[in-house]
């Protein structure tokens, strides 16, 4: 199941110092909604939020599947040295199996 964005972390986002809570879609105003936050701003804000988090969703995953720049450096210098290449091997059938679709600098496709 997708994430979906709560219903306080758009409210927090209009209003950080928001003093309020929400229980089963009922928000709570614990300092009187000063600012008068309508539910239709609620709502926008949660879209606009939900359509920001649904965007990053390809870098997520690109996170996911590849090492840490430590991991990342320790198998290339393991491999540059001469000694085991274990770790860069899995990298490269990594990179193989899901490549780059384009280089951000020089808009070509790049595979390795």
């Amino acid at each position: 199941m997708a994430y979906i964005i709560p219903k306080i972390e758009a409210i927090l986002t209009i209003k950080p110092d928001a003093d309020c809570s929400v229980f089963d879609d009922v928000v709570t105003w614990y300092d009187g909604n000063p600012t008068n936050i309508t539910e239709e701003q609620i709502t926008t804000k949660r879209s606009e939020l939900q359509a920001e988090y649904d965007a990053k969703e390809y870098a997520r995953t690109r996170k996911r599947q590849y090492p840490h720049l430590r991991e990342f450096a320790e198998a290339y210098c393991e491999k540059e040295i001469g000694g085991d290449s274990t770790k860069w091997d899995a990298y490269l059938k990594e990179r193989r199996r899901s490549p780059l679709t384009t280089c951000r600098y020089c808009s070509t496709r790049r595979t390795t």
